[in-house]
């Protein structure tokens, strides 16, 4: 099985240890490989340094200082628009899945993030 790189933007710092944590399994067999972004700028210099054709799925934050999620989500269709993207967010409501999907989103999942849901989303995308 090809590796999936998987690129995760969120705020909070402890997402990325999480992430390492529940999917410790998946990155030791090199299923997956995470890759980390504090907020959406540093998202995209990130897709640029990596080979954005190698990259499966952003996972991003929707509420994030600076560019927010929904703008990063609608910078990463502009320039890669067969690229997968799900959002991630604290808030769950209507508007919050609308907007994002009318955008592009390839997904939307309602934190605390249900990581078995999460894994059958990721593996939709292999």
């Amino acid at each position: 099985m090809e590796m999936l790189k998987i690129l995760l933007v969120d705020d909070e710092k402890d997402t990325e240890m999480l992430f390492k944590q529940v999917f410790r399994l998946e990155i030791r067999r090199n299923d997956f490989e995470f890759h980390f972004a504090m907020n959406a700028e540093e998202a995209l210099k990130y897709i640029f340094l990596l080979n954005p054709f190698d990259l499966v799925l952003v996972l991003s934050d929707t509420n994030m200082p600076g560019m927010n999620g929904l703008d990063l989500l609608k910078e990463i269709k502009k320039l890669f628009p067969s690229m997968k993207v799900v959002m991630l967010t604290a808030y769950d409501n209507e508007n919050n899945y609308k907007l994002p999907m009318e955008n592009g989103a390839d997904g939307f999942l309602a934190k605390p993030v249900d990581f078995d849901l999460l894994r059958k989303k990721i593996n939709e995308f292999k």
